[in-house]
């Protein structure tokens, strides 16, 4: 429905304003100063993306290739086969909050578990993860971020 960006000036330009305008896209941003408007956002970057290629600024199309190899293999790992948790509630204690979780399932499984959920989608969604060998993925992964690292380094 729309991009709610980030307001650095590395988000926020004519490239992606003409974008949203082609894709009839609401175009918004956050508010100045206020860095936790985006915390979950920028808790996934940390996860899926920093914590995994780190830094580092890559800019050649064999870099774009290997990179869009990564994700999409990281993408199957990350919804298959990573249990997170979610916070099902807070209560405030003192000066504290204090948190309480479900019980940790992969994006796969909150879908499979969801009532909202078509059953057509979930069946595609089984046929993919039957496919799928953690194993396999994570070491595809690792194979391509040594040859990024190797072009890049």
């Amino acid at each position: 429905l729309g991009v709610d960006s980030d307001n650095d000036p590395a988000f926020i330009n004519a490239h992606l304003l003409r974008y949203c305008e082609e894709k009839k896209l609401n175009f918004s941003r956050c508010r100045p100063y206020h860095k936790n408007d985006q915390a979950y956002v920028e808790q996934k970057n940390w996860t899926a993306v920093r914590k995994l290629i780190g830094y580092d600024r890559y800019e050649s199309q064999e870099s774009l290739e290997i990179l869009e190899a990564i994700y999409a293999d990281w993408e199957l790992y990350l919804n298959f086969f990573q249990p997170i948790r979610k916070v099902v509630a807070k209560e405030k204690v003192g000066r504290k909050v204090r948190k309480r979780y479900d019980q940790a399932q992969s994006s796969y499984h909150r879908v499979i578990a969801s009532p909202d959920v078509d059953e057509g989608v979930k069946e595609r969604l089984r046929e993919v993860y039957r496919a799928l060998d953690p194993v396999l993925l994570r070491g595809k992964v690792e194979e391509k971020l040594a040859k990024l690292r190797r072009l890049h380094g």
